[in-house]
């Protein structure tokens, strides 16, 4: 195989790399929300410290992590400032938040895409 083959096979070969896509990004949103929900109910439930811990810090990490890909988007023109600051601003005390303008915003584009047709 030629040193042009190789790079046209590399180049053609799919990424295992995963995508700042819009897609990803509300999928991540709303594992953040769940992590969210589940440290919700073990902090209500007495006695689940250990859990209450990790969920936690899931969460805690969770958002950093969104806070990080929303700027990101944001700068690549994938979501829109309202859904970045939505995530990284509100995300904190409030993921549902985040999750709730993906989806405001993708039924907005699902309009935008029907109109023009």
């Amino acid at each position: 195989m030629t040193d042009d083959a190789r790079v046209l096979d590399r180049a053609t070969r799919r990424s295992r790399v995963p995508s700042l896509s819009f897609r990803t990004l509300k999928r991540l949103s709303f594992a953040h929300s769940t992590v969210y929900a589940i440290l919700l109910v073990v902090w209500l439930v007495p006695g689940l410290h250990a859990l209450e811990f990790v969920s936690g810090l899931a969460h805690g990490l969770g958002w950093i992590a969104m806070c990080l890909l929303s700027i990101a988007a944001v700068r690549a023109r994938v979501i829109p400032l309202r859904v970045g600051v939505a995530v990284a601003v509100i995300g904190a005390v409030g993921p549902f938040v985040g999750s709730y303008e993906f989806v405001r915003e993708q039924r907005r584009r699902e309009a935008a895409a029907e109109s023009t047709i």
